[in-house]
Formats: structure tokens, C-alpha cells, sequence
């Protein structure tokens, strides 16, 4: 792969046209709004928006220890986001990240906690397994789909639920994953802490910034998964059965074959993000119920703000980041943490609404133009 091949695919990842720009202008000034509402309820609330956003800014931005909290919150966002990508390129729609990222954090913790690997061959199998895990359970869904028809958006979130319980059932159990008793005569429900070879690394001292390897893992796939779907054959694959399956398979392309295994690649990138989430002093490097804390879910809504592209998913999984970890340092601070929440949200819906007016507004304008044009003109009798 040439250095020019990966740029251009890069930029064609990113790049936008006129209509982009306008979309680009009008989510700008819905970002505006929703900030101004976000300030007025918090003010209603009884806080100052200022202090509310300066806890923010200090949480997130503010010195080299609150920048590493957002990086290390970003990878796994990122990585949730890269997967959903692939699938919604393929016209499949998997809501299930949140239980993919728990079954990727159970498979990596299994590894990590019973494979005597050593060295950096822990880490690496750690995270393999969580992207295998995190891909055969996203399987079963196109398995169930494929045999019984079953839909992917029921079973992918149904199947939530079930890892939930599937962690809870794991670190509550003696002979599974539950943390060594030893001396203590009561044990919590959570696994023993990963030993140091099957934790992620980093790069830098603190307090200063400190780079994690699962962000650098992150930004590396994001880069591939763009360069492949912009430009291989398995992306104009992708591409083709998303847009059109009937012309997909008139093509011989076998699309159950495709969506199946982007649905599996999604489940494993959301796998592998909880392996990074796990891995990582974020996740205390613990299994425990409930680590995720709606990471699959967010992760999923920045693959919808960015448009289901790889590479705009990168600033939006930043801005997450941010959200999240100066969503934990201002619930410290008195401000409840669902008003983050709330702002989240309106963020979501500042940034998606422009793109599905503009789409609606297009199309309105060219029945429009259907309408005035009239019906096609008839041939002449006799002219060939």
C-alpha cells in the first residue's frame, strides 16, 4: 500500500461538496442552539453554566492529566464507532455494541487471567480474543437472521441483555472469573486485576500527556477500515449491497455472505474496544458489571454524527471523549451527571438533524422538479 494511495483514500474519507459546506453551516448553528439551551437548564437547575462549563474544560482539557483521561476514553468510542461504520456501509443496522463491548471484556479477561503467556504474547492474545468474542456474538445475530429471519436490530439489542447477565453470572461465580477469595471473608463481584503483561501501555510520564497503545490502535484500524472501504473491492462490495442488494446480487455478489460478515466485524471492533476499555486505568483493569457505562452506546452515536464515515468519526469520538471525562469531574463538583447526559444529547440531535433536513429538503425539490417537467415526451409516429 503506497504512502499516496492511503492519502487519497484518506481525503476522499473526509472530503465534502456543496452540499456538505451548506450541512457543515447549519449544524454549526445547531451546535449554538443546542449550547444556549444546554446553558438554560442548567441555570434553571439552580447552577451556573459558566462554572458548568469551566468543570468541563477542567476535566477534559485543562493539563496533561485531564487530556489523558479524554484520550483514553476516545480509543474505545473510537473503535465502537470504526465497527458501526462497516456494518451501516453494508445496510446492516447493529445496535448491540453495548453487550459486544461486555463480552469482549469477559473473553479478554478470561484470557489475560488464565493464559501463563508472557510478555507482550498476553497482550496481544487478550486482545484477540475480545475481537473474537466481540465478533461471534454479533455473529449469532446473523446467524439467527440468516436460519429463523430473525431482525438484526431485535436480536443485536436483545442480546444485550443477555451479556449482561452473562458478566454478572461470571464474576459472581468461584470457578469462572470472581475475584480470589484469600483471607477476605467477603468478595465483591469482580474479577482480579489483569497482571502487567496484558496491560495496555503508555507513552509519556505523568502529569504530562500520556498516550495510550489502545489509541494508537484505534486512530491505526481507523485509517485501514477508511483506505478499505474507499478503496478495495470489498468496500465497493460493502458499498454496492448497502445501496442496492437486488443489484448486488444480479452483480453475483453473495449477499448474505457480506452482511454477515460486517455485522461480525462490527462485533468485533466493539469487542475489542472493551478489551481496550478493560485494559486501560479507565477500566481499572477489573471485570466488572456494568464497565462498559454505555460506551457501545455512545460509541454507536458517533458513528450516526459522523455520518457513518471512519475518519469523521475521529473528532467526533474526541468530542465524546471530552463529554465523558468532563462529564465525570463535573458530577464531582455538585452538577448532577445527567445533565451531561442531557447536553450529550442535544449535541446528537444539533449535529444529525441538518444532514436528514438537507436529504428531505433535496428530495421535496426534485419531486418538485418532476412535477413541472411533466410527463416524458412521446415518440414521433414513424421516427426511428
Amino acid at each position: 500500500m503506497s504512502t499516496g494511495v492511503l492519502e487519497r483514500a484518506v481525503l476522499q474519507s473526509v472530503s465534502i461538496g456543496p452540499r456538505g459546506r451548506v450541512v457543515l453551516g447549519a449544524s454549526a448553528v445547531s451546535v449554538l442552539l443546542a449550547l444556549a439551551v444546554s446553558g438554560s437548564l442548567i441555570a434553571v437547575t439552580g447552577f451556573s453554566p459558566g462554572s458548568a462549563l469551566s468543570a468541563i474544560y477542567d476535566g477534559s482539557l485543562a493539563d496533561g492529566s485531564a487530556l489523558t483521561s479524554t484520550l483514553l476514553y476516545t480509543a474505545p468510542l473510537l473503535l465502537v464507532a470504526v465497527g458501526s461504520c462497516v456494518g451501516a456501509r453494508a445496510g446492516v443496522f447493529n445496535i448491540g455494541q453495548e453487550g459486544q463491548v461486555l463480552i469482549g471484556a469477559l473473553a479478554g479477561a478470561w484470557v489475560g487471567l488464565r493464559l501463563a503467556l508472557v510478555g507482550p504474547l498476553l497482550m496481544v492474545a487478550m486482545l484477540l480474543a475480545a475481537a473474537v468474542g466481540g465478533g461471534a456474538w454479533a455473529g449469532l445475530s446473523a446467524l439467527m437472521y440468516r436460519w429463523r429471519g430473525v431482525n438484526v436490530v431485535v436480536s443485536t439489542l436483545l442480546m444485550t441483555f443477555l451479556a449482561q447477565q452473562l458478566i454478572a453470572y461470571a464474576v459472581a461465580t468461584p470457578w469462572f472469573l470472581q475475584q480470589s477469595r484469600g483471607t477476605k471473608a467477603v468478595v465483591a463481584a469482580q474479577s482480579n486485576q489483569l497482571p502487567l503483561p496484558a496491560r495496555l501501555t503508555s507513552f509519556g510520564q505523568y502529569p504530562n500527556v500520556m498516550i495510550n497503545v489502545g489509541l494508537i490502535l484505534a486512530v491505526g484500524l481507523t485509517v485501514l477500515v477508511a483506505f478499505a472501504v474507499a478503496r478495495t473491492r470489498w468496500g465497493f462490495r460493502l458499498k454496492l449491497v448497502g445501496l442496492s442488494p437486488g443489484a448486488a446480487r444480479h452483480a453475483g455478489i453473495r449477499i448474505t455472505r457480506v452482511s454477515g460478515t460486517a455485522l461480525a466485524l462490527s462485533g468485533a471492533f466493539a469487542g475489542l474496544a472493551g478489551a481496550v476499555l478493560l485494559a486501560s486505568p479507565v477500566g481499572t483493569y477489573r471485570l466488572q458489571p456494568g464497565m462498559s457505562s454505555n460506551i457501545g452506546w455512545d460509541g454507536l452515536l458517533v458513528a450516526l454524527v459522523g455520518r457513518n464515515r471512519p475518519m469523521v468519526c475521529v473528532p467526533v469520538a474526541l468530542l465524546f471523549g471530552v463529554l465523558r471525562a468532563g462529564g465525570s469531574f463535573l458530577s464531582a463538583t455538585g452538577v448532577p451527571f445527567y445533565l451531561v447526559d442531557v447536553v450529550k444529547s442535544l449535541l446528537v440531535l444539533a449535529l444529525v438533524v441538518p444532514p436528514v433536513a438537507a436529504d428531505a429538503v433535496q428530495r421535496l425539490r426534485d419531486r418538485r422538479r418532476l412535477r413541472r417537467s411533466g410527463p416524458p415526451a412521446r415518440g414521433v409516429e414513424g421516427q426511428v
